[in-house]
């Protein structure tokens, strides 16, 4: 194996890494390579942009079972408001919310959101670990990214053998079982499998129940010392809870329905992801690297539910509306090469990266949009009823959408302490939408071009100061499901001017990062003045904050990570048709971004082989609506666990998840400024686990991904 390396001209073998990345189980991780910020293999200390690493055993260690879990409770400022509409995968971030301002990768590739829709990964069993570039990154990844990138890095075929079993069990009948295994075929061959699987009876009832199945596997093909080729193939399967809110009483979640469901009885909701890649890494020589991943999505989901639900005064019952039927078919294939040239430019170490990007996305949404219908049930004794038979959906359209790019980056470094990052990126996707009812058609074609200039002065090899301007592009909607109506439309457009410095003091023991950002958002749909059913797209949107992130691991039993965001966000220019009436939200909060975020974990090693943490998690204040009359209140969240060394190569594990019992609304939805339900967090549970692990065939937790207290 070439060892990974951050130094200018050196091979990095980091997706293909045969023996592990090195990543601390805890920690800010300014050290190690990252690929989620710049494709030129550097660390965040290299990087005039504001990153998390977050590794794939901290997670695990800390009980997060959910990629949402981890990013939310380690990332700085990084909020969630999943729900099963957007397949319980969406984040705010910087003052932008949802999947068309937040981008999502797999292994650095991109996932096409499916009319808001992200599915896949959603387990951190499989995750070596997961990269957050906060800020625009459009200039690496495409449109949709103006608040920023969540990076799920999986783990990779190891010349090590390695092996790995978790079980566990938990309150509203929890059960996990996973494996992970790895270890070389012969001298040139590696793999890694792995599988995970989780169930629960669920905390509302009906069908509150929920099943995930995730499956793994990798081969790599050390052809020669300077090529190799990695095959993967990922599965997941997921049947969520059917939970779509909990409706509130006179602006309250009443204790008496709090675990309530209003969905149907046979109510459905399944989604299928696989997911192939072949990757190759060939180094013609010490100053070249060529990458080359080519891959194919297939994603398949249904719906089968009604949705919206709303306590009435006036009859005292919980009225019953949207009732949906939907299917996704959803078909990516692409391919993204980029090669790296080390060398020199006028004289100064120069490293130079020079790519394209191709993807095809075949879409089609089967609907019952047509349907309208409603019922109402008593809130306390309720039949949940089923879904009528004369709404089932129908094929109502089909997207056929090419995506063309090509980018490039380049680091100059002008001397020890200075260097210069810039990068420019042009994208062409053009989408075909056909009404699968009436035949019409129509054809939209976008161009954009995005680009990013920074600088790092290290006065010295562990201390950072830098500035960024950065651009961005985001979609008008979701660009693969895009509307007629929204098809003359173009791109929303961005920008960035952000200022930071972070740290590593005390031989590793304390990391630390600060930075403030402002980021403008232009071209948002708003209605016109005077005209309330014409649109235009002279909305203006902005946001400006302080971040601040500090690990301290100053005595050998205990340590502290914690981060900090204060952020101010608005609506700079924006209007609305209400009522027939123009209505400008200029100076109000964006629909779900709170401003206030905060992450605190505490670590102690109290006796030999026992080892206890505690964590909290503060969210402020958020609005359901643009109005900021629908309030959802901020929250914060404490779990704790306690960890056992049972023997050298085993592991038990006592996990209390909201210790205190917060009731809390992780979305929500309003109607005409009035709150009408939440979606309620998970209420204080329990859950045991128990590890075992082996690797180099004997017990040897120190040269394991999963092996022993750290």
């Amino acid at each position: 194996m070439i060892p990974a390396t951050a130094q200018d001209g050196a091979v990095t073998l980091d997706t293909l890494s045969v023996a592990g990345t090195g990543v601390a189980p805890v920690g800010l991780n300014l050290r190690t390579v990252d690929r989620g910020a710049s494709r030129l293999g550097l660390t965040p200390l290299e990087t005039p942009a504001s990153i998390d690493i977050i590794a794939g055993e901290t997670t695990r260690l800390r009980g997060q079972n959910t990629v949402a879990e981890a990013v939310t409770q380690n990332a700085t400022g990084i909020t969630t408001v999943a729900a099963p509409g957007n397949g319980n995968g969406a984040f705010t971030a910087r003052g932008f919310a949802g999947p068309n301002s937040i981008q999502q990768l797999y292994d650095g590739t991109r996932l096409f959101v499916g009319a808001g829709t992200v599915t896949f990964p959603f387990d951190t069993w499989n995750v070596e670990r997961i990269e957050v570039l906060r800020g625009p990154a459009s200039v690496l990844y495409g449109d949709g990214a103006i608040g920023g990138v969540v990076n799920v890095v999986t783990k990779k075929p190891v010349f090590t053998p390695i092996n790995e079993a978790r079980a566990a069990l938990g309150s509203d009948g929890i059960a996990r079982l996973a494996l992970d295994s790895g270890g070389p075929i012969g001298d040139a061959v590696a793999y890694r499998f792995n599988i995970s699987g989780n169930r629960a009876g669920g905390w509302m009832a009906p069908e509150g129940d929920f099943r995930n199945l995730a499956v793994s596997g990798a081969l790599t093909l050390q052809a020669s010392p300077d090529l190799a080729f990695t095959l993967s193939h990922d599965f997941g399967f997921q049947e969520p809870a059917r939970y779509w809110g909990t409706p509130l009483v006179n602006g309250r979640i009443l204790d008496a329905i709090r675990f309530n469901n209003y969905n149907t009885r046979d109510s459905k909701i399944t989604w299928t992801d696989n997911w192939t890649q072949l990757k190759t890494e060939w180094n013609p020589s010490a100053d070249i690297t060529v990458r080359n991943t080519a891959y194919r999505l297939q994603s398949r989901r249904h719906w089968l539910d009604v949705e919206q639900y709303a306590f009435n005064r006036s009859t005292g019952l919980i009225d019953r509306s949207d009732y949906l039927e939907i299917y996704h078919q959803q078909d990516q294939v692409g391919n993204r090469l980029d090669a790296t040239f080390h060398g020199t430019l006028f004289g100064f170490r120069n490293a130079f990266l020079v790519g394209f990007d191709v993807n095809h996305i075949a879409f089609t949404h089967t609907n019952n949009f047509y349907f309208d219908t409603s019922t109402s049930v008593n809130p306390f004794a309720y039949d949940p009823g089923l879904f009528p038979a004369n709404g089932r959906a129908i094929p109502a359209y089909a997207t056929s959408t090419n995506q063309a790019s090509v980018f490039a980056e380049n680091r100059l470094v002008l001397s020890d302490q200075v260097s210069l990052l810039a990068g420019i990126r042009f994208d062409a996707p053009s989408l075909h939408r056909q009404n699968l009812q009436t035949g019409a058609s129509f054809d939209r074609d976008f161009q954009a071009l995005s680009y990013r200039v920074g600088a790092v002065y290290n006065p010295t090899p562990e201390l950072a100061l830098y500035a960024q301007y950065a651009t961005a592009t985001d979609p008008v909607g979701s660009l693969i499901t895009l509307s007629q109506s929204l098809a003359n439309f173009k791109l929303s457009t961005g920008e960035q001017v952000e200022l930071g410095a972070k740290g590593v003091v005390w031989d590793g023991r304390v990391e630390w990062t600060l930075a403030g950002y402002r980021i403008v958002k232009d071209n948002l749909v708003s209605t016109v003045p005077g005209q309330p059913t014409v649109s235009t797209q002279v909305g203006r949107q902005s946001s400006q904050g302080v971040e601040a992130a500090v690990s301290l691991h100053l005595f050998d039993a205990w340590r502290v990570d914690a981060n900090l965001v204060l952020l101010h966000a608005q609506y700079d220019a924006f209007n609305q048709n209400v009522g027939g009436a123009v209505v400008s939200y200029a100076g109000r909060q964006p629909i779900d971004v709170p401003e206030r975020v905060a992450n605190v974990w505490l670590n102690w090693a109290f006796a030999p082989a026992w080892e206890a943490r505690i964590g909290l998690q503060y969210v402020g204040e958020t609005y359901s609506d643009f109005g900021n009359q629908a309030r959802r209140p901020d929250y914060t969240l404490v779990n704790a666990g306690l960890d056992y060394q049972v023997t050298a190569a085993s592991r038990l594990s006592l996990r209390v998840y909201n210790l205190f019992d917060e009731v809390y609304a992780i979305s929500g939805n309003a109607v005409d400024g009035v709150g009408t339900n939440w979606l309620l967090g998970r209420p204080r549970s329990v859950e045991v686990a128990y590890n075992v692990w082996t690797c180099l065939g004997k017990v040897e937790s120190s040269f394991c991904e999963g092996g022993g207290l750290r």
